[in-house]
């Protein structure tokens, strides 16, 4: 089992604005500027909160966006939308029952990320920063974290993206 952090960030740390909403992303480049579909390629599954999710929904048919994915969602509500499934409870233990030989792809949110974390469970930390300044919004971090090291693989450029590849360090 692998667990991936594959998103962008502002320059200032932020995922998402205040509402979170995306449309910073969306104006500062596309997906085919990236190496999202090499990515996606070998993910498994997919893991998101509802606020992510409601974006998705916000954007067209999140079922065109992640088809070959099993794709969770946590969340206190019902889902109704094909190829997702509605979960709840510790992101940590939901990962741990996945199984072993799965890439697993946490799509967005610190509510998500923050327990992986905290379990040291995260491998790979993907981030692209895109040359924007939101002043607020959502962090990708929540700064409870305890300290985690991770080793740069890799750096990229892609159009208005610049991408870090963190690996984390086994001791």
């Amino acid at each position: 089992m692998a667990v991936y952090f594959y998103g962008c960030v502002t320059l200032d740390g932020y995922l998402a604005a205040g509402d979170h909403s995306l449309d910073w992303l969306y104006e500062t480049g596309s997906e085919e500027e990236t190496g999202y579909r090499e990515f996606y390629s070998r993910m498994d599954v997919t893991l998101m909160g509802r606020r992510t999710f409601r974006e998705l929904e916000r954007a067209g048919d999140p079922g065109a966006v992640y088809p070959d994915t099993e794709n969770y969602v946590f969340t206190h509500g019902v889902l109704s939308c094909p190829g997702f499934t509605a979960v709840s409870g510790d992101p940590a233990e939901f990962v741990k029952g996945l199984g072993p030989d799965r890439n697993i792809w946490v799509v967005g949110g610190n509510t998500i990320l923050a327990p992986l974390l905290d379990r040291d469970l995260v491998d790979c930390l993907i981030v692209q920063t895109a040359p924007v300044l939101l002043g607020a919004g959502v962090p990708l971090f929540a700064q409870g974290e305890a300290l985690r090291r991770f080793r740069l693989e890799e750096v990229k450029k892609y159009g208005q993206f610049a991408e870090l590849v963190c690996v984390r360090e086994r001791t």
